[in-house]
């Protein structure tokens, strides 16, 4: 997979996620509890005062009931000391007893236990402290979880070894860690909850309905607050790990598939639970709290309604009453209708803002979630699409859903992996047809890929041809088995391949020991090639002679001219080639190498195309003619491709067997053996040099023919 460009590495978050879901709990529950105290703050105060005159009236004892008490069981002499009248009960007597404003006493000890009632305190009070507690265990429990992340994602953040033991925790809990932190956050809210729950139903220290009532209510407002707040938990993990930490964790291959062990998702679920907690949870709320702001009739505690109070309640609908379940000639309304006063109506105004500010908050976080992570994959799905198209095949998509977004991307990386294993074998095979057929050919008849040759392609071109040839490799061949042969035939062509290759030309075919070349660039690429092939033919040798193998001499011939590149054959098999006189010419040039003893030979066509002839040692060998053609050739021998001691003794001889040759051309055949001969008694390795006395020889003994011009013309046999 290519190497995308690496991202920050993120901070992984736990008490945020736990502190912000528990802040947002606190934040819907508070408000709704206040005003619900608000609400019924008239009748909590009333029914307190009832409950204290109640306590007050049982506990109370009548001034004269004392009295006649107190007279029988106090002695005289007791009142006598303490100075007590024997009608009177001094205030401050007795510490457990208190002289009520009518006159009458309370036993202090009935006082304490009506505080001791009151100071209970309120059942609302003790589900908030249950709840506390348990959100401490969950933040306890929480931490405990999220810390191998937290150390994970620091030491990898500063690039610190990470444990084996760490990343495989890491790896494994990852994707559950959205679940399993709802759920250690869930357990605080479950238990708060069973327990409120246990006291709803087994408890019955509620002093009255009202506080039972408010207590339903809590419950109710809890639980939705609850179920809220771990959503909000469980969406920001989720979001994260998607979107965040996954691609730090799994390898680039592991993501190319949906690496989520659970159901299928779908996109539709995603925006039905994201619509409706930012449109169905404000409008839940709006309901609640236009509940709590109306009030029943019933609640008003009149028996006999005035034609004034209803048409306050009615209007101009009074005469429409009996449809509400009232006659004409009743004064009595029903109780379930309810009407909104002005304390009603701020707070329904409360609740109406409070849901708008709570679809904000949600659709702030969770719509962004959403959106996010639908967003994300798709932009980083469509931007290795546009590198896909512009011919990167390794770009593949992180897969971060699993809904149909991540099929998707699971389906294109698919595609992309199958598209490029089969452009690679395309590829493997366009390169294993450039073994047989050049590329460059392809360029030459302007075709972009193999498909598009058709039979009949040609163009005309000028190019140098280069032709090498295994001296006497029948009588080495014939020395070896067929695998030999094969191994033998392998190892050169490996040595004299890259040679080409590297100076710009190209092989046409191998012509079993011979090779064919082709350079369309210079002339000098083929030169440069023939003397660095003839170096690598020494170091050939020297590897065959300390295996005991035969070692080998090769001739080059080059030349330059026009070329006809094309494809012959049939439908059935076609091959393309080159077909010329030029192409001709080099292959008996080459065999003219046998003649001379040369080791590279070029026309003069081949050397009027060098920019700088200069920069090669050369000398003119002969001016010759192939039997069935009417143009002679120039041939000179390129002596940089000679071996040294040899290249050194014909660079020193080389003006004298200039000489000889003007001689020779001139017919002063004596001179001309005297030069020629100078040169081999200087060099015996100069086959040219015992070639030209030859001639002298055989002319200055029979004579010079009469049609002879200089030109020595040479069967095709003679390059045998």
């Amino acid at each position: 997979m290519a190497v995308k460009v690496t991202r920050k590495i993120p901070r992984f978050y736990g008490f945020r996620i736990y502190f912000s879901a528990s802040v947002l709990y606190y934040w819907l529950v508070l408000p709704f509890l206040l005003i619900l105290t608000i609400k019924y703050a008239p009748e909590l105060q009333r029914r307190s005062q009832e409950r204290s005159q109640s306590h007050i009236s049982d506990t109370l004892i009548q001034p004269d009931t004392l009295r006649q008490i107190f007279n029988l069981t106090v002695p005289d002499s007791i009142r006598a000391m303490t100075g007590m009248r024997g009608d009177t009960l001094p205030e401050d007597s007795d510490p457990d007893i208190m002289i009520t404003p009518n006159q009458g006493i309370v036993l202090n000890q009935d006082r304490n236990q009506t505080d001791t009632a009151s100071n209970n305190g309120s059942q609302i009070g003790k589900a908030f402290n249950i709840l506390f507690n348990f959100l401490l265990v969950s933040f306890f429990l929480g931490f405990v979880f999220n810390l191998p992340f937290k150390r994970y994602f620091a030491r990898k953040r500063k690039h610190k070894p990470i444990s084996p033991k760490l990343f495989k925790f890491t790896k494994r809990f990852l994707l559950k860690s959205p679940q399993i932190n709802a759920a250690i956050l869930g357990l605080a809210f479950l238990g708060s909850h069973i327990f409120m729950l246990v006291k709803l139903f087994t408890d019955q220290t509620f002093e009255d309905d009202l506080e039972r009532t408010l207590y339903v209510h809590l419950f109710y407002i809890s639980l939705t607050a609850s179920i809220l707040s771990l959503l909000f938990v469980y969406y920001w993990e989720k979001h994260r790990v998607h979107i965040r930490y996954i691609e730090h964790i799994f390898t680039a291959e592991e993501l190319r598939k949906r690496i989520f062990n659970i159901k299928v998702g779908r996109i539709r679920n995603r925006m039905f639970i994201s619509s409706a907690m930012t449109t169905l949870l404000p409008l839940t709320i709006v309901i609640f709290y236009l509940f709590l702001s109306i009030t029943y009739l019933r609640d008003l505690n009149i028996d006999e309604y005035t034609d004034e109070q209803r048409n306050i309640l009615f209007g101009d609908y009074q005469r429409f009453r009996t449809m509400f379940g009232g006659g004409d000639a009743e004064l009595n309304m029903p109780g379930w209708l309810f009407y909104i006063n002005a304390i009603n109506s701020f707070f329904m105004f409360i609740g109406i803002y409070s849901s708008v500010f709570i679809a904000f908050i949600y659709i702030l976080f969770l719509v962004k979630w959403t959106t996010q992570d639908i967003v994300h994959p798709v932009k980083e799905l469509l931007q290795n699409m546009r590198l896909t198209g512009q011919g990167e095949l390794n770009n593949y998509s992180i897969v971060r859903t699993n809904d149909e977004i991540g099929e998707l991307t699971e389906g294109y990386n698919e595609m992309t992996s199958q598209i490029g294993e089969h452009i690679q074998n395309i590829s493997r095979m366009t390169e294993a047809y450039s073994y047989f057929v050049p590329r460059q050919f392809l360029d030459f008849l302007g075709k972009k890929s193999f498909v598009d040759i058709r039979l009949g392609d040609q163009v005309e071109k000028e190019m140098t041809v280069l032709f090498s040839d295994i001296r006497s490799f029948t009588e080495i061949s014939e020395q070896m088995t067929p695998k030999e042969n094969f191994d033998f035939i392998n190892y050169y062509l490996g040595y004299m391949e890259p040679v080409i290759r590297n100076n710009n030309g190209f092989i046409d075919k191998y012509i079993g020991d011979s090779i064919m070349a082709l350079f369309s660039e210079s002339a000098e690429d083929a030169i440069n090639a023939s003397i660095e092939m003839r170096i690598k033919l020494s170091q050939f040798n020297q590897v065959m002679d300390q295996f005991d193998k035969p070692t080998i001499n090769s001739g080059i011939g080059i030349h330059s001219g026009l070329l006809m590149l094309g494809v012959v054959g049939g439908e059935g098999r076609m091959d393309g080639t080159v077909i010329s006189d030029a192409v001709n010419l080099a292959a008996r040039l080459e065999g003219l190498t046998k003649v001379y003893g040369s080791s590279i030979i070029i026309s003069q066509d081949t050397l009027i195309k060098l920019n700088n002839p200069g920069q090669y040692n050369y000398r003119f060998l002969d001016i010759v003619k192939v039997k069935g053609k009417k143009e002679a050739v120039y041939i000179f021998e390129i002596i940089d491709g000679d071996p040294e001691d040899i290249r050194q003794m014909k660079i020193k001889t080389k003006n004298i067997f200039a000489e000889g040759i003007n001689f020779y051309k001139s017919q002063q055949f004596a001179k001309a053996k005297e030069s020629f001969a100078s040169v081999y008694e200087q060099n015996p390795d100069d086959k040219a040099a015992h070639e030209y006395i030859t001639r002298c020889t055989k002319f200055i003994e029979r004579g010079v023919p009469d049609d002879w011009d200089g030109i020595r013309t040479i069967a095709w046999d003679e390059n045998k």
